[in-house]
């Protein structure tokens, strides 16, 4: 890994907000999955969560680029989703037009924050609703009364990333990603074919120096050079 893709690499991964993410319920279209991943990546969104329909268990389907930088955590369903995310003490949104619902712009992003989206037929469950702190809408001016699942998303976190980034939390993230979380990333990144090979013999990813190099033992040089 040359020294310019490892400053980007740390770069990028600084500004990432472990605190705010996303929960797709029953999405099924892998082109919106898709859009949802990159939207993430493009406001430094770490990871999303995913309660995926019966018939789509995996992300073969979405962008592989995206997918290499925004980590997806499924869960079988939406109770154990929002169950995780409420115990980390996250205020937890779900978009739905109700009585009570208010201008996702209202919302204090700024909060550790994860935002519930509904499936492209029927929204979100009634038990989504249920665990919700609060329904949030996106105004509509038009005929129509929503907005296609990823094009929501984008205009959420780019509210998001705006009160995040008055309140200066792109440079100084409230709960920073672990360092080694931060040299997983730059191992499997930075050195795709070492970090193929040492995941199929079960090795311990090494460390990655201040260079972009990797750091390990001549033992393991050995054992990730045998056939």
């Amino acid at each position: 890994m040359n020294l310019e893709r490892y400053q980007r690499i740390q770069q990028v991964l600084k500004s990432r907000q472990t605190d705010l993410t996303f929960c797709l319920e029953e999405v099924h279209k892998p082109n919106n999955v898709s859009a949802v991943i990159r939207s993430a990546d493009a406001t430094a969104i770490h990871k999303i969560h995913a309660v995926w329909p019966n018939a789509m268990r995996t992300l073969s389907h979405t962008s592989a680029g995206a997918r290499n930088w925004v980590e997806v955590e499924t869960h079988d369903t939406i109770n154990d989703a929002v169950n995780i995310l409420k115990q980390q003490n996250m205020q937890v949104l779900v978009t739905n037009l109700s009585e009570t619902a208010v201008d996702f712009r209202d919302i204090n992003y700024t909060k550790p924050t994860a935002i519930i989206l509904g499936g492209e037929k029927m929204g979100a469950s009634e038990q989504a609703k249920q665990l919700a702190d609060q329904d949030i809408i996106i105004p509509m001016l038009g005929m129509v009364q929503s907005l296609n699942v990823s094009v929501a998303s984008a205009v959420i976190m780019y509210e998001a990333q705006r009160q995040r980034q008055a309140a200066g939390l792109y440079d100084n993230p409230a709960n920073p990603i672990a360092e080694s979380t931060v040299q997983k990333v730059l191992f499997e990144r930075g050195h795709p074919v070492l970090a193929k090979v040492a995941k199929r013999k079960g090795l311990p990813y090494p460390l990655i120096d201040e260079q972009g190099e990797v750091i390990a033992s001549e033992d393991w040089w050995r054992e990730m050079q045998q056939k």
